[in-house]
């Protein structure tokens, strides 16, 4: 039953904070109410970490935070605090790093236990109401901390003092206190075909991918696989790269109906997805859709872009050109209803067609998966075409039309819960990836909502109080909490990508702003980036983030930033701090390459460097747009067609009575060529 009184977070505008508004745990938010009643009241805090697309997040609320006893003692012996993991990734990630170094493992919910000086002692992730899974159960886990915060206080303490200092150390140890030698490579060839024959280790050779069950896309790895065998040209790994693009495009992870794609499958063979869509999973994977159909002209693969574009602007678009967060994996309390049909319905609309249907999907009669059919294909369009001796185009039209009918059934059901807030680095990251789809399809249309995000973020994450400083969300109207490095990272990149296929001299301005910014208040001695801004003082300590995981780190997008951004307006610093960044790495990124993708893609440029392109002349624009449609995986592009420029590449270069294209490297300049053509050549030879 229902609690009718709300908690604290009745006030909240998070969905996942609004979701547990009226459970019986009197709940707080993150802040200093729920600070000063621990301190006062000498309680330790249960901080609860979860999501609004989380599964195990509603599992829990359902089976213990919605029961009245549990609660009753939550409430009488803890202080309690739930946290959105997307509104503050800054405290989950520090929570994080605890609970995985106290039990090996991490996930969601995250519950952690703390001092009321913010200092985890332990924690877990989820617990059941009963002992089970091997786990005891989530009362058991509360009378044994609430014991021990009572009675071993000082065991509490020592184990809080103890943990903090290892989570510190932890951080310092990673970076690698590396001197650049001078005249010394900061990357080699041979650390890059290293780094790949670690990730050729993880290679699934039958279903693509990455490793085994649970399977994620692996986009930046699979990013920098495609750009570095563009360069150097391995069959094996190319056949690895469309293998997997093809095994996801053609799995259940894809929202065959409606567009889109699914965080990840619990299986290895792409076909039960975790049915919850995140924004960010979504723009990496259209960005790598977007440069595999580029390089390859493949268009299936244009196809899977232009669908889950087409669904990220149906479903997930704000009417002022923001996004919004993710959709949830469940409906009417069930995973997947939403996206899943019983062979019965689909004889009922496909009398006709059904054992054609049947056969592209893999359906049965029983269900393929828990009494119900995943729409999962095995064969692409070019092979049903061969065995139903037809082709291509005709398969594609009889599925486009199939697809439609499901879509409009599908439509009158109750759709999963969808996360509104708009989060700004998730944003950022979409941006990007119309601008890679408007390059690799020239479809102006992806450039026009690009740049009107673009727009709507710097106007909607502007924090008023102070120039140049950004806010992470925004919700009804109104953005809060300060931004952290990836939001910052994010929009930078998103400034420089809009810029190179606009050539709008204010989104550069405000890129070199913003990192100005960046370089001041997020910069640690050793040249990376904290994920908080210096003088936030809610958290227990300033915590840095290595990894590229579910997104890029915002150091491995400042890292590529500082390049770009180096040839773009000239700055030497900013080509050194991102050396320097590289270098903190050492061997890591080496070993450890599925986890660094996007750090790889970096450091792919030192060994392939940059085609600095400057186009000068009245036409400029339309050669730039010309040029576009070349892939060529490092390009910087400035093109001024004024004469009015004083970056580099274009500083004293313009001629209104000729148009001129230069190609340079490392400041090096060709002669200049007047013809997209002999462009072209001089590339080839580049």
């Amino acid at each position: 039953m229902k609690n009718l009184q709300p908690n604290n977070l009745i006030h909240e505008s998070s969905p996942y904070l609004l979701q547990h508004a009226y459970n019986p745990v009197e709940w707080f938010s993150w802040g200093d109410i729920a600070f000063e009643k621990a301190r006062r009241e000498d309680k330790p805090i249960l901080v609860s970490i979860g999501y609004a697309a989380c599964h195990w997040c509603h599992v829990m609320e359902h089976e213990s935070f919605e029961n009245e006893a549990t609660a009753k003692f939550m409430n009488t012996y803890f202080v309690n605090i739930k946290v959105d993991r997307e509104e503050r990734p800054d405290v989950d990630h520090i929570y994080m790093n605890a609970c995985q170094l106290l039990t090996g493992a991490g996930g969601w919910p995250l519950n952690v236990f703390l001092t009321p000086e913010l200092l985890p002692f332990s924690g877990g992730t989820y617990f059941p109401p009963k002992p089970g899974y091997g786990k005891p159960s989530w009362m058991e886990v509360l009378m044994y901390m609430k014991n021990i915060f009572s009675n071993e206080r000082d065991k509490v303490e020592e184990q809080a003092a103890m943990l903090k200092e290892h989570l510190i150390k932890m951080d310092d140890a990673f970076v690698a206190q590396i001197q650049i030698p001078q005249h010394e490579q900061i990357i080699s060839i041979r650390k890059i075909s290293s780094a790949i024959k670690n990730i050729q280790l993880q290679f699934d050779a039958i279903d693509g991918g990455f490793g085994s069950a649970p399977k994620f896309p692996g986009s930046m790895s699979l990013l920098f696989l495609l750009r570095n065998n563009f360069y150097a040209p391995d069959d094996a790994i190319l056949n690895h790269i469309n293998l997997s693009l093809q095994k996801m495009m053609l799995g259940g992870i894809y929202d065959h109906v409606g567009g889109g794609f699914s965080r990840y499958t619990v299986d290895k063979q792409w076909m039960i997805p975790h049915f919850e869509k995140m924004l960010y999973d979504n723009a990496l994977l259209v960005s790598l859709f977007a440069e595999a159909y580029h390089i390859t002209g493949n268009d299936d693969f244009k196809a899977t872009v232009d669908k889950t574009l087409e669904f990220v602007e149906r479903e997930l678009m704000h009417p002022n050109f923001g996004f919004y967060a993710s959709y949830d994996a469940d409906s009417e309390g069930v995973e997947g209803k939403y996206y899943t049909y019983s062979f019965e319905e689909l004889e009922d609309l496909f009398p006709n067609d059904i054992d054609f249907i049947k056969d592209v999907y893999t359906l049965t009669e029983t269900g393929n998966w828990e009494h119900t059919n995943i729409l999962f294909r095995k064969q692409t369009n070019s092979e049903l075409a061969q065995k139903y001796n037809t082709t291509a185009i005709a398969i594609k039209s009889r599925l486009s039309a199939i697809n439609q009918i499901l879509f409009n059934y599908r439509n009158n059901r109750v759709k999963p819960a969808l996360d509104d807030k708009i989060i700004l680095s998730w944003n950022a990251l979409m941006c990007s990836a119309f601008v890679h789809a408007f390059k690799a399809t020239g479809n102006k249309h992806y450039k026009e909502i690009a740049t009107k995000n673009l727009d709507f973020m710097l106007s909607a994450f502007a924090d008023s109080n102070q120039e140049n400083t950004l806010l992470h969300t925004y919700k009804n109207a109104m953005a809060k909490y300060p931004a952290f490095i990836e939001d910052y990272a994010g929009l930078i990149q998103a400034l420089i990508d809009v810029y190179e296929v606009s050539s709008n001299v204010q989104y550069l301005i405000a890129a070199q702003n913003y990192t100005e910014h960046v370089m001041r208040n997020f910069a640690g001695t050793d040249a990376l980036f904290y994920f908080t801004a210096k003088g936030q003082v809610d958290i227990p300590y300033r915590s840095r983030d290595f990894y590229d995981n579910a997104t890029p780190s915002g150091n491995s997008i400042m890292m590529h930033n500082l390049l770009r951004l180096s040839h773009l307006t000239g700055n030497a610093n900013y080509h050194l701090h991102a050396e320097k960044m590289l270098a903190c790495l050492g061997d890591n990124m080496i070993k450890h390459g599925n986890s660094f993708g996007n750090w790889l893609s970096g450091a792919l440029t030192f060994i392939y460097p940059y085609a600095e392109i400057g186009i000068t002349g009245k036409n400029a624009f339309a050669l730039r747009d010309e040029i576009l449609t070349t892939y060529y995986p490092h390009t910087i592009i400035q093109a001024d067609s004024q004469g009015d420029l004083t970056f580099p590449l274009v500083a004293e270069r313009f001629d209104a009575a000729i148009n001129s294209i230069f190609l340079c490297r490392n400041n090096t300049c060709n002669l200049p060529v007047t013809t997209v053509q002999d462009f072209k050549a001089a590339l080839n030879k580049f």
